[in-house]
């Protein structure tokens, strides 16, 4: 959840929302502080380290946290070849004509071996790419306002169409949209992890991802209403640009040394440093599960440097043979990765009314009946309508885990992830 999250998918957004980005992103903040108001609950109850697997683990029963749990590591899995995706994307725009898989395989690469000669920390890193970012949306705000007013792109208007244009607009039409850009939010409920190092007062994680969702969701409104009005109520955008249709837009408002140095930003943060901590943390995710015996015993050897050599290798052969498969198509990968986390959201929502008001006969039904129970509507109706293959993906993934869940059960393993046994 970053400053220049749609940047690399607002051409697929568009194209979805038939130009209505910015009204994307504002349902999405909606349907985003629903979920964070049932976290907000969930950590006050029960104020663990945890995450959504947790929540419903000891919130409805273990083995509904551990269909949580594995829905969240289909994104968890997913995420870097994402990013791979994205960068290569960026790369075909700096040096046309290229081929996208072979970028992607390079940035592999390169994070995997930074990976295992061993990072201690990245917070240096992410710190100054932040404030690069948060420059770089400045400095297209300039471009864009300057464009506008000057008519520099033909057609280009500024006006409240690419918010609410009531000929285009329909229920269906922005949950098919929002299905891709809710990926922009992702990353809020990484805040509830640290309920117990929270020093403030009770609860403090909640309104912590409430200010961090409406503080993301003016910088993606602002960004993607100005690129919306730079598109020049264009109906759509070709296949062939729709990955890069931010930065072509960025060119024509500007001059192409700017686009040029937006694809630089945007490669370095996604394909570098984002990526390299998504697969540092995928892989510590598999290093844990199979310390815990959730998965076969070599993923958890360490090397010389005490860094999980194995995961790390097989994140990155996995990342290396799913580019191939997804490169250039960013629409598909970004609703399969949102498959997982927004399933597991779904029960998150019924994990607040069962913990509350079946087990604990609550009788605040605002909060822990009217809000779960719209935020779980909200989300089952974008999974509705996502992608047909984001919807075959995920279904096929939870059926694998039916399996392996049917499995551990038989050879006797644990298959309570998130039970009160457990301390997350």
């Amino acid at each position: 959840m970053v400053p220049i999250a749609p940047w690399a998918i607002f051409g697929t957004v568009y194209n979805a929302s038939s130009g209505m980005v910015p009204l994307v992103y504002l349902v999405g903040l909606v349907a985003m502080i629903f979920t964070a108001l049932a976290y907000a609950q969930m950590a006050k109850s029960i104020p663990l380290a945890g995450s959504v697997f947790s929540y419903v683990g000891r919130g409805i029963h273990p083995a509904a946290g551990f269909f949580a749990g594995w829905a969240i590591l289909l994104d968890y899995l997913l995420v870097p070849t994402l990013l791979y995706v994205f960068a290569a994307e960026s790369m075909v725009g700096i040096f046309p004509g290229t081929p996208r898989w072979l970028w992607a395989l390079l940035f592999v690469a390169i994070n995997t071996v930074i990976n295992l000669l061993g990072v201690s920390s990245l917070k240096l890193a992410n710190r100054i790419f932040l404030l690069i970012e948060l420059v770089f949306v400045a400095i297209f705000v300039v471009i864009a306002i300057v464009a506008l007013t000057g008519g520099t792109v033909p057609g280009a208007s500024f006006s409240t169409d690419q918010v609410w244009d009531p000929a285009k607009v329909s229920a269906p039409l922005i949950a098919s949209a929002l299905s891709i850009a809710v990926l922009s939010f992702l990353g809020f409920d990484g805040i509830s992890t640290l309920s117990e190092e929270s020093t403030g007062r009770r609860g403090g994680a909640g309104l912590a991802m409430i200010l961090a969702l409406v503080i993301v969701a003016f910088l993606f409104v602002l960004q993607t209403w100005l690129a919306s009005a730079l598109a020049a109520d264009r109906d759509a955008f070709p296949d062939s640009e729709v990955g890069n249709a931010f930065f072509s837009i960025v060119e024509q408002a500007s001059s192409s040394g700017w686009a040029t140095a937006f694809f630089a930003v945007n490669v370095l943060a996604v394909g570098i440093a984002n990526a390299m901590a998504a697969q540092a943390a995928t892989s510590r995710l598999l290093f844990s599960m199979s310390r815990d015996r959730q998965l076969p015993a070599f993923l958890h050897k360490l090397n010389g440097r005490q860094v999980p050599q194995n995961a790390i290798i097989v994140v990155s052969v996995l990342s290396a043979i799913l580019v191939l498969f997804f490169v250039g198509q960013i629409d598909t990968i970004s609703s399969l990765v949102n498959f997982g986390a927004l399933f597991g959201f779904m029960l998150l929502h019924v994990s607040v009314f069962v913990h509350h008001v079946v087990k604990g006969k609550s009788r605040n039904w605002l909060l822990h009946l009217v809000v779960p129970l719209i935020g779980f509507l909200i989300i089952g109706y974008v999974l509705l309508n996502a992608a047909v293959e984001a919807k075959v993906g995920g279904i096929v993934w939870l059926v694998v885990g039916a399996i392996v869940f049917l499995y551990y059960r038989a050879t006797g393993r644990s298959t309570e992830v998130g039970s009160e046994g457990d301390h997350a």
